[in-house]
């Protein structure tokens, strides 16, 4: 072969590996774009969680069944008696953390289709009379017990699920008889008999249900941080639940913790976009913010597009609209906040909130003659809203309505005083758990024993 040719050659093998080369960086570089894209929402996740740590060798042997990792590093040392505990900060604070609170814990009320009065009757009545003849029988009185919770005879069922629960010692615990214990322990008004018992069902066996059920009664009973560490750990074991990382937003909201409450809202909205529940407690969030993250505003915009139909995602995404660019919004801008809101009003004629925004995005636009009629909607669609009351007011009283202002004033002065007793009245209802936190040993120590 000739120089020429061989130099000829040589180029076009170059020029081959070249192409080559380039090719393989290309397919490198989008395998790299596609595993941060899927990756993201676990990198979000993992900014929204507290300080974590290691889990042991022996739980990180262990296969099968997922572990709780490590001990909790607190104990429910007893209960308080609620009767200053309204929290910190304002009154429209501390009323949306209670409201999400209530929510999260609704999340885990799953109610299954319940079978006939009948067969119910029938079922309870040979199930008594197999514990009758069988008293010593576990497996009849934690069915006769379940089937009693069930039915809603929380005291019956104690009894023969506390029985169960005697007979099982020195057996195999039974993580749904202590689940079951829970239920009715609350249903009875036992908090901290309840939350013991659903720890012990959350340790037995460390279940997306049990977990989530532990941290709504640590969160119900106004115990974030606590709650905050078992919702934690359960997305940290199922991170593809999004009630889980819901549940520890709230917590983190709970305790103050305004921006990683949104980074968990945003993370759980990532995990299933058609799910309307992160996006509602994105915006019932807002309640506590004057000011709104585009990340929030990109979510609720994700919403009302997946979503047109519910009149939620619609309210919700022109409130984040207008917090977030009121100041420097355009014609264009203020329009669509209002046809969103206008929509939102239609699909839900009773949503008082939609009507009460829509009065103040015309009132902070300098439109009073719109505004008036607005907060007027607001007060007929949804009669125990105090704000429009207190707007309408403020407006009167610039317009020289001095009569007006002062009847619209005392409105609002009634029915504020008529939620803040009810909302201590549902305060006073509840008991907070005192939470201690357990010695823990130096990591020395424990490197040592391993």
């Amino acid at each position: 072969m000739s120089i020429s040719a061989t130099h000829s050659h040589s180029i076009e093998r170059s020029s081959v590996f070249f192409h080559v080369e380039r090719y393989s960086r290309a397919r490198v570089a989008a395998h790299v774009l596609m595993m941060l894209a899927l990756l993201a929402p676990f990198r979000v996740q993992g900014q929204c969680q507290p300080a974590q740590s290691k889990p042991s060798a022996s739980d990180a042997a262990h296969s099968g069944t997922p572990q709780f990792y490590d001990e909790p590093q607190f104990t429910v040392a007893g209960v308080a008696d609620a009767t200053n505990l309204g929290g910190h900060g304002s009154d429209t604070v501390v009323r949306t953390k209670e409201t999400l609170a209530k929510d999260t814990v609704s999340l885990s009320k799953l109610t299954a289709p319940e079978p006939s009065a009948t067969s119910h009757g029938a079922e309870e009545k040979s199930l008594r009379e197999t514990v009758v003849r069988a008293p010593q029988s576990f497996d009849a009185n934690r069915r006769l017990g379940k089937l009693l919770a069930e039915n809603g005879k929380s005291a019956d069922a104690l009894v023969y699920l506390q029985r169960a629960s005697q007979l099982n010692l020195g057996g195999n615990d039974n993580a749904e008889l202590h689940h079951l214990l829970a239920q009715v322990q609350e249903n009875l008004k036992h908090p901290l008999e309840a939350v013991r018992e659903y720890q012990r069902a959350a340790e037995l066996n460390p279940s997306e249900p049990y977990l989530f059920d532990w941290g709504t009664e640590l969160l119900s009973h106004r115990a974030p941080e606590a709650a905050a560490e078992v919702f934690a750990k359960g997305n940290r074991l199922f991170p593809h639940s999004v009630r889980m990382l819901v549940g520890l937003g709230v917590a983190w909201h709970a305790r103050g913790s305004y921006d990683r409450a949104t980074e968990c809202l945003c993370a759980a909205s990532d995990l299933n976009p058609n799910d309307p529940t992160p996006y509602i407690f994105l915006g019932k969030m807002q309640n506590v913010s004057t000011a709104q993250s585009p990340d929030v505003v990109d979510r609720l915009a994700r919403f009302a597009r997946i979503h047109p139909e519910i009149a939620l995602a619609n309210y919700y995404y022109a409130t984040s609209l207008w917090k977030r660019y009121k100041h420097t919004a355009d014609p264009d801008t203020t329009a669509q906040v209002q046809a969103l809101l206008e929509k939102a009003a239609h699909l839900d004629p009773k949503l008082g909130s939609a009507h009460l925004q829509q009065g103040i995005v015309y009132s902070e636009t300098g439109d009073l003659p719109h505004a008036i009629p607005a907060f007027e909607q607001a007060i007929e669609a949804s009669p125990e809203l105090e704000e429009p009351h207190y707007r309408l007011a403020q407006i009167y009283r610039r317009t020289g309505e001095m009569g007006k202002a002062q009847r619209e004033l005392q409105l609002y002065q009634r029915l504020s005083a008529k939620a803040t007793e009810q909302a201590e009245q549902d305060r006073q209802s509840i008991q907070q758990f005192v939470i201690a936190l357990r010695d823990r040993k130096p990591e020395s120590s424990e490197t040592e024993k391993q």
